[in-house]
């Protein structure tokens, strides 16, 4: 994949629920000529009107566009309200989705490889199949950012709710090819608890070790941990590391079979989280 972003982008998190995380994104180098407009925004998966609401006032942004990368509601559960918010504005505001008729309120539906122009930003982004976690599931690739939605955690990966282990497999070998220096913003703060079942898998890691210290230290703060990396990703999430002799050994104490290939090991550790 190249990269599609024409102008840098700014990216903030905005926190909801218990663990989620919508993503606002700016371009710092759009520039507004009248003092009276407000500077451009796009959204993330925005599961509830509410927080964005507040954030679009508080920093005085205008949005025009979302982009939704699969149909659970804690990811499209907000479009309604921020669609009528937006028309009671008179603000232009374009909802990108999948093509899934459970998503409601869209405008343009894409699919895997179509590119996505936002105007507004001066930014473009590339559409990713990552179905496994649900089977509409795609994900926005900017060339040094990905918005993967449920797909892939940073230390873990989505439970398999409509798609195969050999499929969620092969979503994240698509973001596992980007670039290393990709920055990785999945939708929930889940760290933690996914670095206590990797050290669990390989605790011989001492990458992970030292990532699960540091993890520690920042949610004792409430810090995010979100953006990863892919190169990150590489070194001590368990799920893109199945081709690893201790992930394999460990795969085969729990299962009691040993492992055959990558999709077995993967099969058996994403069937371990699920009871972890």
């Amino acid at each position: 994949m190249q990269s599609q972003t024409l102008k840098p982008i700014l990216i903030t998190a905005i926190p909801a629920f218990t663990d989620n995380y919508f993503w606002a994104i700016t371009s710092p180098e759009v520039n507004v000529t009248d003092n009276e407009t407000l500077k451009p925004v796009a959204l993330v998966d925005p599961g509830d009107a509410k927080p964005c609401i507040k954030y679009l006032e508080e920093n005085n942004l205008q949005l025009c566009a979302i982009l939704i990368t699969h149909h659970h509601a804690d990811h499209t559960g907000g479009v309604a309200k921020l669609k009528s918010y937006c028309k009671d504005k008179n603000w232009p505001l374009t909802v990108y989705a999948p093509e899934n008729e459970k998503i409601t309120n869209v405008d343009v539906r894409v699919i895997a490889k179509q590119i996505i122009e936002i105007p507004a930003l001066e930014t473009s982004f590339e559409v990713i199949d990552l179905a496994g976690h649900t089977l509409d599931h795609i994900g926005y690739y900017t060339g040094d950012a990905v918005f993967c939605g449920d797909t892939l955690f940073s230390g873990g990966c989505g439970r398999i709710f409509e798609g195969s282990p050999k499929q969620m497999l092969s979503a994240l070998t698509r973001l596992t090819d980007l670039p290393d220096r990709t920055r990785v913003y999945c939708a929930h703060e889940y760290t933690l608890a996914n670095l206590r079942f990797a050290l669990a898998v390989e605790p011989n890691n001492a990458e992970l070790v030292h990532y699960y210290n540091q993890v520690v230290e920042r949610r004792a703060k409430n810090i995010p941990t979100i953006p990863s990396s892919i190169l990150l990703e590489k070194k001590i999430n368990p799920f893109l590391r199945c081709q690893q002799q201790e992930i394999i050994d460990s795969a085969g104490d729990y299962s009691g079979k040993k492992s055959i290939n990558t999709l077995a090991t993967f099969t058996v550790i994403r069937q371990w989280k699920n009871e972890f």
